[in-house]
């Protein structure tokens, strides 16, 4: 019989973060994912802006154990669990606008040619 079962609302620790969801380790036999689906009820284009490797999370198992030790999981039926985007450094390269700067008079003037072609 399952230590747990489903509606138990646990604390985990993100293992592992894939571009569908986050694998989440309850203790040292029981772990599951957290589908992209089931963190918010926002849109996620990448689980990364919401969640850290390590970080703990309060989770709710949604479905009774199918496979041995591995549960559905979800966060956004946690109650209160102020799941939100993190705020990530855009990081800037050493050229900065210089790229679009030097580009920009030669996309200026293939335009203009472009212009009096079509008048």
């Amino acid at each position: 019989m399952s230590r747990y079962k489903k509606g138990d609302i646990v604390e985990g620790k993100i293992t592992s973060i894939e571009n569908y969801g986050a694998f989440i380790k309850i203790d040292e036999e029981y772990g599951g994912l957290v589908h992209i689906s089931e963190m918010t009820d926002k849109f996620v284009n990448d689980v990364n802006d919401f969640f850290d490797i390590n970080e703990i999370v309060s989770v709710k198992i949604i479905s009774d154990v199918v496979i041995p030790s591995q549960l559905k999981l979800s966060i956004k039926e946690v109650p209160n669990n102020n799941i939100k985007r993190k705020k990530r450094k855009i990081k800037e390269s050493a050229f900065g606008f210089y790229l679009l700067k030097k580009q920009l008079p030669k996309w200026i003037e293939e335009k203009m040619k472009e212009f009096d072609k079509k008048n």
